[in-house]
């Protein structure tokens, strides 16, 4: 998104003047011809940088004043000051009142990009880190090369160009976040905000303040997530979990994209595109009264499903070697190799927590196996085994979540045929692998192992 500028300059030959060269330049800007008009485009949404004119002549405050006015409000607002001849001591006194800098009137054009590139370069560093913050940690892409999964891509290419409003459905964990950010990468909304909105983990008396923010006396309280992501992209998640309330007044954004903050009476105009997720039937929501219909249609205009795991089975071997290069990237440990039979034993799993779960298991795995060799005290027991306490638990465990092994299933394809609890897989996969050369192997236990399985400390390594 281009930067948003206001001008303040009482002249509109100036106004104009600037407005078009810092438009040519891909900047976006508002102008204003004194204080009561900066104030009230300040107050319907924060610029970027302010360009003030020192005098205002005819101006209810003029330039000083004003600059001390939008740095009570928010001393977080740059603000270049323009002077005039002779007026250097003010241009002095406006940068110790808080402006970021001064430029002389006349001016060229280049002299006004660079000032204003300079003023601006804290915004731009403020919205990088934001934007790196949000997405470290994170998967940038769907990983594999299925049919289903490049069906996805293909669907979020074509509709990544437009405007449109795209619904994400799908279960828990497959990577419904991950595809709304591919599609605000993929758009020209990229440099802009991708702010997410998740209305399950609001409690429902704040959730209008979280998106429209608060309003007292005309000054703003705190902006809300809609103002945050102007010019970009929000992310609705769990569209669902919104209070029926609050889904009225998200149709009046998706409708004129404005919208009024709690407590004011000033109408916000915002241009943000909307991508809403769920992992409910909305249709069932909305014969149950949960969820409005006509807010399914707005919402709905390019539906995209992310099949499960278990529906792309052959994505599983990429998955995992993203996974497990990463978490060995991370904890700066050798990547290991997966062997044929444990790989085998990944993808007959149905996975019902779906990627999610299955990153979660490559990461136990990488910290309770790092490295190329495995050497360490069995502080804990393996699964099955039972000793004292923990082995009193792991009973427990196996009994009430169906563990495999407390079944007596012999080998791994059986193990993972029964559908195993997901935590003893990851248990399964770390503690009873052999870790040779830097492979992970899920093979049965070599005999010297087996010798050694009632001492304190196994190495299992060569």
């Amino acid at each position: 998104m281009a930067l948003d500028i206001l001008i303040v300059d009482d002249e509109r030959d100036i106004r104009e003047l600037v407005s078009g060269v810092l438009e040519d330049e891909g900047y976006e800007t508002r102008s204003a011809a004194d204080s009561d008009a900066a104030l009230e485009a300040i107050a319907a949404r924060r610029p970027s940088l302010v360009l003030l004119d020192v005098w205002l002549q005819g101006s209810r405050l003029d330039g000083l004043e004003l600059l001390d006015e939008l740095k009570r409000r928010d001393p977080s607002i740059p603000v270049l000051v323009i002077s005039g001849h002779g007026n250097l001591d003010t241009a002095v006194a406006a940068i110790r009142r808080g402006a970021a800098d001064f430029i002389e009137k006349p001016f060229e054009a280049e002299r006004l990009l660079l000032m204003v590139a300079r003023a601006t370069e804290t915004e731009r560093l403020r919205r990088e880190v934001a934007s790196l913050r949000a997405s470290a940690g994170r998967d940038n892409d769907l990983t594999g090369s299925s049919t289903a999964i490049n069906g996805v891509r293909a669907t979020l290419k074509r509709v990544a160009s437009t405007g449109s409003r795209v619904l994400v459905m799908g279960a828990a964990g497959v990577g419904k976040e991950v595809a709304a950010r591919l599609l605000h990468g993929w758009s020209q909304r990229a440099d802009a905000p991708f702010v997410i909105v998740s209305a399950a983990r609001m409690t429902p008396e704040r959730v209008e303040e979280e998106l429209f923010g608060a309003e007292e006396s005309g000054d703003i309280v705190r902006p809300g997530l809609l103002e945050q992501a102007h010019g970009g992209t929000l992310f609705l998640d769990e569209i669902a979990d919104m209070p029926i309330a609050t889904q009225a007044r998200i149709l009046r954004v998706l409708t004129d994209q404005s919208f009024t903050r709690v407590g004011g009476q000033r109408v916000v105009k915002v241009d943000v595109r909307v991508v809403s997720a769920t992992s409910r039937d909305l249709m069932y929501e909305i014969a149950e009264g949960r969820f409005r219909e006509d807010l399914y249609y707005r919402l709905n205009v390019v539906p995209v499903l992310i099949p499960g795991l278990s529906e792309r089975r052959e994505d599983i071997p990429a998955l995992v070697n993203h996974f497990m290069a990463h978490y060995a990237s991370e904890r700066r440990v050798p990547t290991p190799e997966i062997a044929p039979d444990a790989m085998v034993a990944l993808q007959s799993y149905e996975w019902p927590g779906n990627v999610r779960q299955l990153r979660n298991v490559v990461e136990r795995t990488i910290i309770l196996a790092p490295g190329d060799r495995i050497g360490q005290n069995r502080s804990r027991p393996a699964p099955g085994r039972s000793t004292g306490r923990a082995g009193r638990y792991g009973r427990r465990h196996q009994r009430n979540h169906g563990v495999a092994a407390a079944r007596g299933a012999r080998d791994v394809r059986t193990r993972i045929s029964a559908r195993p609890d997901p935590t003893f897989l990851g248990q399964y996969l770390t503690h009873r692998a052999l870790h040779r050369h830097g492979t992970l192997r899920t093979a049965p236990q070599t005999q010297a192992a087996r010798d050694h399985r009632n001492t304190r400390g196994i190495d299992v390594g060569e």
